[in-house]
């Protein structure tokens, strides 16, 4: 007989209907976040703010609520200190910040709260969304990073201390940690959700993502935030899959990513998917300088108060960005904007032949180390095109560390990243058990 999972253990789905016929209530569920988090908060890191007395208050007060409830009902969900909430301070991962608190939520997490979402805390974030780490280890093994910026939330869910969680990215924020944690994140196309409410750090990249531990969780969190009601992905017939290496293929892409990302077309072909090689072309190789330009000219505008006044508390590697984006001329910045625009409509029309791409999502396994979170340039590419992305994960590098292939799909098709990704998961195999529990 299979052991009896804890209510943190749970997906939400599974979580969420418990909590609708009875079987469990949102308290229960919060105290068993809440005592995993105990465990383990001190080795992962994965929160900058928790306070468990309010989480369970807000749990009985769930718990006793009368009339209709919401589809995320008592669901613990993090949020990536880059977002307003009018509870709790939100730090940006700086000690600018230390303490601040705002009137409002963000935009997002109000969403959530009116959804039936229970905000359990604040995850730990890069300092403003950048490179300079906050801190979080990786919940698979405590010397390496867990990726950044979003470490926090990816750490929390993969550690089984949140069903769900929200990160930002901007170059490889979302995806990067999703692989290293080995869980599901998902970068929407641009602007599927609100950014009221998010301290900017590039507001032409900038995109607000979820986490969860399986495919269908992600996208009933994703349905609830939009009104929309819940349908598991469609089931595909012989889907039609690009593989595209991208142009970083020789210079990024290590042996263990290559072999997870042939191993899945392999796979997808015995399962009757019709794959062909995706190459992009040569132009394309443009859009890493292009994500750098306006990366780092963008930063220049949303940090121009910290610049101006607390030049001192940013860090090294946040300094460099800004000082790089202060010699970019606007001339320059606009011409990197229109480029990277062209590129979007080239790419609309080569995915017309295909439902979706899969490809290289990181290099490799997480780094060792914390002073690094990983390179963002096979999840930055993609960022830039505006088109969703999501990590799947696929496979185990040579340290037994997990690995995420990265699916695209075209703009607004969103729907279909899920239905390719759960077509991948069921029908080709490609997936990893779950998480392990730590200690």
């Amino acid at each position: 007989m299979a052991a009896t999972r804890a209510p943190n253990e749970l997906s939400a789905i599974e979580a969420a209907q418990r909590i609708a016929s009875g079987e469990l209530t949102c308290e229960a569920l919060v105290r068993a976040c809440l005592d995993r988090a105990e465990a383990r908060e001190s080795e992962v890191g994965a929160f900058s703010f928790l306070d468990p007395k309010l989480a369970i208050e807000t749990a009985r007060r769930m718990d006793q609520a009368t009339g209709p409830r919401g589809p995320l009902h008592g669901l613990p969900v993090g949020v990536k200190d880059v977002l307003d909430t009018d509870d709790m301070p939100t730090g940006m991962g700086s000690p600018i910040y230390a303490g601040h608190r705002t009137r409002t939520d963000a935009a997002i997490v109000a969403k959530t709260r009116a959804a039936g979402g229970l905000v359990l805390g604040k995850t730990v974030t890069c300092e403003f969304a950048g490179a300079a780490p906050g801190g979080t280890r990786n919940p698979h093994d405590l010397s390496r990073t867990p990726g950044g910026s979003s470490s926090g939330s990816a750490a929390a869910v993969a550690d089984f201390m949140a069903p769900l969680a929200f990160g930002t990215q901007t170059g490889g924020s979302m995806l990067r940690p999703a692989s290293f944690c080995g869980i599901v994140g998902y970068k929407p196309t641009y602007g599927t959700f609100s950014r009221q409410g998010l301290k900017f750090a590039a507001e032409n990249l900038d995109t607000i993502g979820l986490f969860g531990r399986t495919v269908e969780d992600v996208f009933y969190f994703a349905d609830a935030l939009l009104h929309r009601p819940y349908a598991p992905p469609a089931p595909l017939t012989r889907p039609r899959l690009g593989l595209c290496r991208t142009f970083l293929w020789e210079a990024k892409a290590q042996p263990e990513m290559r072999a997870a990302l042939e191993a899945a077309a392999r796979q997808a072909e015995k399962a009757d998917a019709i794959v062909t090689e995706f190459d992009l072309p040569a132009g394309f190789a443009d859009l890493s300088p292009a994500r750098d330009i306006i990366n780092d000219f963008e930063r220049t505008r949303s940090m121009t108060w910290e610049w101006a006044h607390h030049r001192e508390a940013i860090s090294p590697q946040l300094t460099g960005a800004i000082e790089s984006g202060l010699k970019i001329s606007f001339e320059t910045y606009a011409a990197a904007l229109r480029r990277a625009e062209t590129l979007r409509r080239e790419l609309d029309v080569l995915l017309g032949d295909v439902d979706g791409l899969i490809a290289p999502c990181v290099n490799g396994e997480a780094p060792v180390g914390l002073h690094y979170t990983g390179d963002p340039a096979l999840q930055g590419l993609w960022t830039i095109l505006h088109v969703p992305t999501l990590a799947l994960p696929a496979a185990r590098g040579p340290s037994d560390m997990p690995l995420a292939i990265q699916i695209v799909a075209p703009r607004d098709s969103d729907r279909t990243l899920f239905a390719l990704a759960a077509w991948l998961r069921d029908a080709a195999g490609v997936h990893l058990p779950q998480p392990h529990k730590g200690s």
